[in-house]
């Protein structure tokens, strides 16, 4: 199926939650609600035609200054059909929030811990989402556009690391 095809039978499938469709350089892109999100993925999943098995990679966006909102992008490939898909999910910076995709795919366990750790986007329903590569008094969302470009931390932090994480 190549992506004009697949376009046409998910939009078909998701009429009103399907907001844009973007094909660039052979890559098709669609823009989803982000309340649907969780049951496209499903359906990318299970559908035997499309069989989506593989989240390669879940990430985040801050398009707050252009566009108010942040994005989260879901990366998707087929196994056995070799084809890959790419869905964007804008969330508002005012309560980035949206449903977890843990139950379609494990490994976006992990992919939503780092979006919510860099970004401050929640996933609802996450079994366990905490912190991943930043200490917990951590402060801030170093990957937003709005993070101080010193990056200072708290003074207890600061004093750790410059006595060598005594």
């Amino acid at each position: 199926m190549d992506n004009e095809a697949m376009a046409t039978f998910i939009k078909t499938r998701f009429p009103e939650t399907i907001t844009g469709t973007n094909i660039f350089r052979d890559e098709l892109t669609l823009t989803v609600q982000k309340n649907a999100i969780a049951e496209i993925a499903r359906f990318l999943k299970e559908n035997e035609e499309l069989d989506f098995s593989f989240l390669s990679d879940l990430c985040g966006v801050d398009r707050v200054e252009t566009d108010n909102v942040f994005e989260v992008v879901y990366h998707l490939y087929s196994l056995s059909k070799n084809h890959r898909l790419r869905l964007k999910a804008p969330v508002s910076s005012d309560a980035p929030s949206l449903p977890t995709v843990t139950g379609v795919w494990k490994t976006a366990n992990w992919h939503e811990r780092e979006t919510y750790d860099m970004f401050g986007v929640t996933f609802e329903g996450h079994p366990d989402l905490r912190k991943i590569l930043t200490p917990d008094d951590f402060e801030g969302y170093p990957l937003r556009k709005d993070y101080p470009l010193d990056g200072r931390q708290p003074a207890t932090l600061r004093d750790i690391y410059r006595k060598g994480g005594e």
